[in-house]
């Protein structure tokens, strides 16, 4: 990553070489202006008001334009040259708990990166320092043309500094808050409560910028000539004229997406045991589940009626009958007290030409 400040941490009588690093970058898409009648690019131009033509930036410079109207020419030297000692130091002035800093303060985080081998010595006892005191430090710095205050604190094994807005550039929230004589009752306090337990935490991780990717895939439509995606038509809305109504709801509806979420694959488990499998997988998936189903009733069948389903047990039943019909008492006998397992055996002895000679003396 690219630095964009060369400086160091003043800590006491300790000075550590450090390099200023952007934390963040921004995923937003940038659009050009165009001239609607052609598509053409429209372009800034500076022009120089006294000669009436444009300058390139090279002889841009900065000036300060008084109350009269009179402007003072500024230069980088002046700026370079002020008895401030924050020019390139990162000044701790004092080290707090993080909470005694109000989160409307926060300005743009930077990563401090220790510049050379022998800043890592210092660097690490800053760092190690401020984790055991749980603390963090404020200080102050000059960036882009203006001294600031800074946060400094530990993120993983790096010292982060958030820029910090001095407390007189934050608004007072007085003429915003609402009017003071409105109440809430506790049942209401109580509802709000389980709406926020039924929703529960987030991993931040896990959200996306939607309306980025939504403005991607209409470039991409409209670069390849496809259709434009449309949004879909909104819900009317209407004021609320039921709180506890609509926190009821809400509540309702909370619990109902993450019973989705959690009770998805119970659901698509019972659909698949009916057979009648109410996913998204259709198909070739669900036939299967369905013949699996039908293999299973015909089991049950064949156990509580073992005479109409063709097997060996089934059969040799059926020829036990047949020949206590035809067969003398003796064979009735023999088979009676003979075991299952040589019922097949006793069967194929007593078949042959025994049976067969009654049948052609009857005929």
């Amino acid at each position: 990553m690219r630095s964009i400040w060369n400086g160091a941490i003043s800590f006491g009588l300790v000075s550590i070489p450090i390099k200023l690093v952007n934390a963040t970058e921004s995923h937003s898409i940038s659009f050009r202006q165009i001239h609607l009648e052609d598509g053409g690019r429209i372009r800034y131009r500076k022009f120089c008001e006294l000669e009436d033509h444009e300058v390139t930036q090279d002889e841009i410079g900065k000036g300060y334009e008084d109350a009269d109207g009179t402007i003072i020419p500024i230069t980088d030297e002046d700026l370079a040259q002020l008895p401030i000692p924050t020019a390139r130091t990162i000044e701790i002035v004092a080290f707090v708990p993080a909470d005694l800093i109000d989160p409307l303060q926060m300005d743009t985080p930077y990563y401090l990166s220790a510049n050379g081998v022998p800043a890592a010595k210092p660097y690490t006892l800053l760092r190690e320092a401020l984790k055991r005191s749980r603390k963090v430090a404020v200080a102050k710095f000059a960036l882009r043309g203006r001294e600031r205050l800074g946060m400094l604190r530990v993120v993983e094994d790096v010292i982060a500094m958030h820029g910090l807005l001095w407390p007189d550039e934050i608004r007072s929230p007085e003429s915003v808050a609402p009017d003071s004589s409105v109440t809430v009752r506790d049942k209401e306090l109580d509802l709000a409560d389980a709406l926020m337990d039924t929703l529960g935490e987030v991993d931040l991780n896990e959200l996306h910028d939607g309306y980025r990717e939504a403005v991607e895939a209409l470039i991409a439509a409209k670069a390849s000539g496809e259709t434009v995606p449309s949004a879909p038509a909104d819900e009317p809305g209407g004021k609320v004229l039921d709180l506890m109504a609509a926190l009821e709801k809400s509540v309702r509806a909370a619990k109902e997406s993450r019973g989705a979420e959690t009770g998805g694959r119970t659901g698509e488990k019972k659909g698949k045991a009916t057979g009648k499998d109410t996913g998204k997988d259709t198909g070739k998936d669900t036939g299967k589940e369905t013949q699996a189903e039908v293999t299973r009733l015909r089991r049950k069948t064949a156990r509580a009626e073992p005479k109409e389903v063709g097997g060996k047990k089934s059969t040799s039943t059926a020829k036990k009958t047949a020949a206590k019909k035809t067969a003398p008492k003796k064979t009735t006998a023999k088979k009676t007290t003979a075991k299952a397992t040589s019922a097949k055996k006793t069967t194929a002895k007593k078949t042959p030409a025994k049976k067969a000679t009654p049948r052609k003396r009857s005929a």
